[in-house]
């Protein structure tokens, strides 16, 4: 069972239960420990490790005033702005945890420590599902504050290329405004226009609308949809440049929504 815990202004940590028979859970990415407190002891859990995937307070913050309770490991990317990270991962490492096999995958762009978490069978009965952090998102992605527009593009493709039955796992609830802004990039799209009609009724009644799958978004997320004319014309028009490539046009629709009104 994945359960998300909201928090911060748009945050989701999500706990993971690998079955009904343990209270012994795992926590991705806890920005704030005490609302994860609350719900392991509501709920008569117990913290067995943490996951991270790359350094930005709104994901670590927690992780603190988690161990001070709970002496676990944790896990995630190598870097210096997450000294508690007891367990280094890297692209293509595998992870066991409580028999779930997770991939690590190097996901750089976002921040250049960036990784995502990945099970292709975590139960008999589950499709494959996929913790990405602020790399992807249901109908955006993450802004991109290391490296190139070339290796965050490359970042994306690597997530792209999975199975299209996968859960994505994002970290923010931040899909009504991403699909507000994909509307306005592919206005034809009536997939897409489908889907943003739904997320505004499903967050005007509170829910939440993750977790999101590899195959919707490679039809609606216009970050996965370089290739197709129509953006390259949106772009051109809002910037007057002839961007040729995938990883250009990449890079310039980034820049637009980094200046998007919500």
């Amino acid at each position: 069972m994945i359960t998300p815990i909201p928090a911060l202004d748009s945050n989701y940590f999500w706990v993971i239960q690998p079955s009904a028979d343990t209270n012994a859970v795992y926590v991705v990415d806890p920005g704030d420990a005490a609302p994860v407190i609350d719900y392991l002891v509501r709920n008569q859990l117990t913290l067995a490790a943490i996951l991270i995937t790359h350094r930005h307070h709104d994901h670590i913050q927690g992780i603190a005033g988690l161990l001070e309770r709970w002496p676990v490991p944790v896990y995630g990317p190598d870097s210096e702005f997450i000294p508690q990270v007891t367990h280094k991962l890297n692209d293509g490492d595998l992870l066991q945890l409580a028999g779930i096999t997770f991939r690590i995958i190097g996901v750089p762009g976002h921040t250049w420590e960036h990784i995502a978490y990945f099970s292709s069978s975590w139960n008999e009965i589950s499709p494959p599902l996929l913790f990405c952090g602020d790399a992807l998102f249901a109908g955006g992605c993450g802004r991109r504050f290391d490296g190139t527009a070339e290796i965050m593009w490359n970042s994306l493709q690597k997530l792209a290329a999975l199975p299209d039955d996968t859960q994505i796992y994002c970290a923010h609830e931040y899909t009504q405004a991403n699909l507000a802004f994909a509307v306005a990039v592919e206005p034809d799209n009536q997939e897409l226009c489908t889907r943003f009609e739904q997320v505004k009724q499903t967050r005007a009644q509170g829910g939440i609308t993750l977790p999101s799958n590899i195959l919707l978004e490679k039809r609606t997320n216009p970050f996965l949809r370089c290739q197709h004319p129509g953006i390259k014309i949106f772009i051109e028009n809002e910037m007057h440049q002839i961007p040729e490539t995938s990883a250009e046009i990449f890079g310039a629709l980034r820049l637009i929504k980094d200046t998007w009104p919500n």
